[in-house]
């Protein structure tokens, strides 16, 4: 089971992420781009996930992930239930997200310092 604070620290040490407080909502962006976003209550996982694969996220795992709202269909988004998710697959999520946001030199240098993966 996760909880937010499995994944607070994580973005906010992930380099050109910052934390923000829209509506009282956490989310985490690189420069205007939000990447993950939690519901109010803190319960669901919003994040950045490829288009084309995120039918198959959901359908392999419908308990855990769900497509986002109609509205927000356009964009790159799935919802995750954090008390589904262990936390290393929670922090790994946060980290593919981000990846999608930053250039490719930024994501390369991450994985020099954290060969092993998030963490």
């Amino acid at each position: 089971m996760t909880g937010i604070e499995d994944v607070l620290r994580l973005g906010t040490e992930l380099e050109r992420s910052y934390p923000v407080h829209v509506r009282g909502r956490l989310k985490f962006r690189v420069g205007q781009i939000v990447y993950v976003a939690f519901s109010l209550d803190e319960t669901i996982m919003g994040f950045a996930f490829p288009r084309d694969e995120r039918a198959s996220l959901v359908a392999g795992d419908p308990h855990t992930f769900s497509m986002p709202s109609a509205s927000d269909l356009r964009f790159n988004w799935v919802h995750a239930n954090l008390a589904a998710l262990d936390p290393s697959e929670a922090r790994e999520l946060v980290v593919d997200a981000w990846r999608m946001v930053v250039p490719q030199k930024v994501s390369r240098a991450y994985d020099l310092t954290h060969p092993d993966g998030p963490g």
